[in-house]
């Protein structure tokens, strides 16, 4: 830290306005012009402000700051702010907004962090927080030096963003048209008429057996996503039968049968099972006749918007967030059957798009990391007065 830098405590250069925090009730969050905000941001908009001035709210749940999710923010104008965020005023004079709030946000704060049960950033241990007061125009200087940096990560960001949904909407435009064009030769039939083996639900052992060791379990976000996730398990220490058929095996092709409206009828095909493993009750298993049609090709099938639209309008139950779809009206979906080799050279296709889909997504994770652990060493090297 450069020498004409100080650290003072918090509570020396801002002003603490809790005091003037208050929670507002549902029956009293009456719709109105200005936002209220909580810990992490605006939570809606009411007929009432208790500030009007520029702010910086800290957010005071400890637990998320133990685990490095910093919520300092600022705020402008008339607002309300709840009891479950600080609300401060820096002295303006010594202390720039946007110097406080990177470096709240940068500062491992874990050690202000009290109470086990509910950990809190309380007010005491906010005001004891060192804070570097450097000179004015150098908080300036830095503050927008780093203003610039991060517009730049985040126009960089944006940009690997869109290139991914780009592919994927290559990749969607590409699966509709095959199943909306068809082509010569297709067959219509039933979903049931194309299968070796019809959809079967699995067995979800009782919940006073879960272990943390014992006989794997797959559970609903196995195949959320349309992918087989071998890590989204549960263990049993209930007894099996290894002569039932809730046994799931490599290659078995699983249809969610319950979830929210967007999410039910999720489909994926089994893979990397090395043990004995269980699929439950809320997953179906079936497999088709491999003469008739492929498995990857009824797996790209069923994510198209055709199907998509079939198996969401089948699903019901009179929860709005959770429907479910039945072995009958699985068995009941119209699919398309065109010749083996069809089907083949549609599956090659799409899975090259996939792959390609798949090399962008680890690109975007690569430089997401790499632009997080820039932002980190800016303001590492902003706070030790190298910048």
């Amino acid at each position: 830290m450069s020498k004409e830098w100080t650290m003072k405590p918090l509570g020396e250069v801002c002003d603490i306005l809790d005091s003037r925090r208050k929670p507002v009730t549902q029956r009293d969050r009456v719709s109105g012009p200005y936002p209220y905000y909580g810990a992490t941001g605006i939570l809606d908009y009411v007929d009432g402000y208790l500030f009007d001035e520029p702010l910086v709210l800290v957010g005071e749940d400890g637990a998320k700051w133990e685990a490095g999710e910093n919520s300092a923010f600022h705020v402008d104008g008339k607002c309300w702010v709840n009891n479950h965020a600080h609300v401060l005023r820096p002295h303006r004079d010594t202390i720039l907004d946007q110097w406080l709030i990177y470096h709240l946000n940068h500062t491992d704060l874990t050690e202000f962090v009290s109470g086990l049960t509910v950990p809190k950033l309380n007010q005491g241990n906010l005001r004891e927080i060192p804070i570097p007061a450097a000179p004015l125009p150098e908080q300036k200087r830095i503050v927008a030096k780093l203003d610039e940096a991060f517009d730049g990560i985040a126009k960089a960001k944006e940009i690997a963003e869109k290139n991914v949904a780009n592919a994927r909407a290559i990749f969607e435009s590409e699966l509709n048209a095959i199943f909306t064009k068809k082509g010569e030769g297709w067959e219509e039939t039933k979903l049931e008429k194309v299968l070796a083996v019809q959809p079967q639900n699995g067995w979800s052992p009782p919940a006073a057996n879960h272990s943390d060791s014992g006989t794997p379990v797959l559970t609903l976000s196995s195949v959320t996503g349309f992918r087989f996730r071998l890590d989204k398990l549960k263990f049993t220490s209930a007894p099996t039968d290894p002569s039932r058929n809730y046994w799931v095996k490599n290659g078995d092709f699983l249809i969610t049968r319950s979830n929210t409206p967007e999410l039910v009828g999720h489909v994926a095909i089994a893979s990397g099972i090395d043990t004995p493993t269980i699929y439950p009750d809320l997953i179906m298993r079936m497999n088709p006749q491999q003469d008739r049609m492929l498995s990857r090709f009824l797996y790209y099938q069923m994510r198209g918007t055709t199907l998509r639209k079939e198996i969401t309008g089948r699903a019901h139950g009179a929860n709005p967030t959770m429907k479910k779809i039945s072995n009958k009206s699985v068995k009941a979906l119209p699919v398309v059957v065109p010749p083996i080799a069809t089907q083949s050279a549609i599956v090659e296709a799409l899975d090259a798009l996939t792959e390609e889909i798949q090399h962008l997504g680890s690109i975007y994770q690569t430089k997401l990391t790499e632009l997080d652990a820039l932002k980190q060493s800016l303001l590492h090297h902003a706070f030790t007065g190298q910048l």
